[in-house]
């Protein structure tokens, strides 16, 4: 038996990215109201008129140092503001971007509401990035959400962006309406293969005041529960890690004022996701062993990855346990090395 030495983070190494200055512009350009989303909750912030919207962010702007940030629109459908809105947002940032306090712009949008002219207006007046709420590629899942496109439409889009020259993000919703484990990991696939800058992962929770709310009431939906769910994301970042896509977020972030009924919420989702991609991971790498005189009996991990590597509280050491590893937490010089195991 020997050590498993110098453990690889599957995780591919993230683009080092200026701080995101977010404007959130809760359901400003949507369409209609999707039946999982309180964007007043998941931004705590209130509707205001764009002009009004306009004037705080170019006040807030003028405050601010010379120091490159990205400044992110959130919260609405940006590309289906009602023109000139995305226009005069874009001028804004561009004169910001000249006087050194910005460096990128970014907005996140619906599939079914990009085409090429608007795309090549928007990075010509200095968008950088989109972030696309695709939400899920299945037709069944779309369907029952109400999201009212298609996969097709989806994939349609993510390539638009890209011919458009601007970075593509892509958001995802596993355990939405309609949706199963198998089809939230064919959603992964699809994913990989299209191969966004960077992905994020919503897993679906039931907010008071959404239609959905009134579907779970009634018994007609029913959330993940959170082991299951943790295992989706497990899988899932790890399609992404070999796919070398950084995950850019897991989970809605903790707004005061979000009132979640029901679904997979946990204060460090990301954390204990992680944790679960990490075992899989180490799984994988032992079954892929000749024989099991390869196996190891040790795992070495630098110490600055104890809290993934075991999850919260050590939850996963049986886990490990189970596959005939101890797990031996070295320093970076130690580790670097291989020093340490059995």
């Amino acid at each position: 038996m020997r050590p498993l030495d110098r453990f690889p983070h599957p995780e591919p190494p993230r683009p080092r990215r200026a701080p995101i200055l977010p404007v959130f512009l809760p359901f400003a350009g949507c369409p209609q109201r999707c039946i999982f989303c309180d964007q007043h909750g998941q931004t705590g912030q209130a509707s205001e008129p764009l002009d009004a919207a306009f004037a705080r962010l170019a006040g807030l702007l003028d405050t601010l140092e010379a120091r490159p940030r990205e400044l992110a629109f959130y919260g609405g459908t940006f590309t289906s503001l009602a023109a000139p809105w995305p226009q005069r947002f874009l001028a804004l940032a561009a004169t910001h971007k000249a006087a050194g306090r910005l460096n990128a712009v970014r907005c996140s949008t619906r599939p079914d509401a990009v085409t090429p002219a608007l795309l090549a207006e928007l990075r010509a007046l200095g968008l950088d990035t989109v972030e696309l709420g695709v939400q899920s590629f299945d037709p069944a899942a779309l369907a029952a959400s109400r999201r009212g496109y298609t996969g097709a439409t989806a994939h349609a889009a993510c390539a638009l962006v890209r011919e458009a020259g601007l970075s593509l993000g892509i958001q995802l919703m596993p355990g939405m309406p309609g949706q199963t484990p198998e089809a939230f990991g064919r959603d992964m696939a699809q994913t990989a293969a299209i191969r966004p800058d960077f992905a994020r992962l919503y897993p679906c929770l039931v907010l008071d005041g959404t239609p959905l709310a009134e579907l779970w009431r009634s018994g007609a939906y029913a959330p993940w529960p959170l082991d299951a769910t943790l295992d989706a994301l497990a899988g899932a970042l790890l399609t992404l890690w070999t796919a070398g896509i950084p995950a850019a977020r897991i989970g809605l972030a903790e707004q005061e004022g979000l009132a979640v009924l029901a679904g997979p919420r946990h204060p460090a989702l990301g954390q204990c996701a992680r944790a679960r991609a990490l075992l899989l991971h180490v799984r994988q790498r032992l079954a892929a062993l000749p024989g099991r005189s390869e196996r190891p009996d040790t795992l070495l991990v630098p110490r600055r990855w104890q809290g993934e590597a075991l999850g919260q509280g050590n939850a996963l050491r049986a886990e490990y346990a189970a596959l005939g590893l101890a797990v031996a937490f070295v320093d970076a010089e130690e580790w670097a090395l291989g020093v340490g195991g059995g």
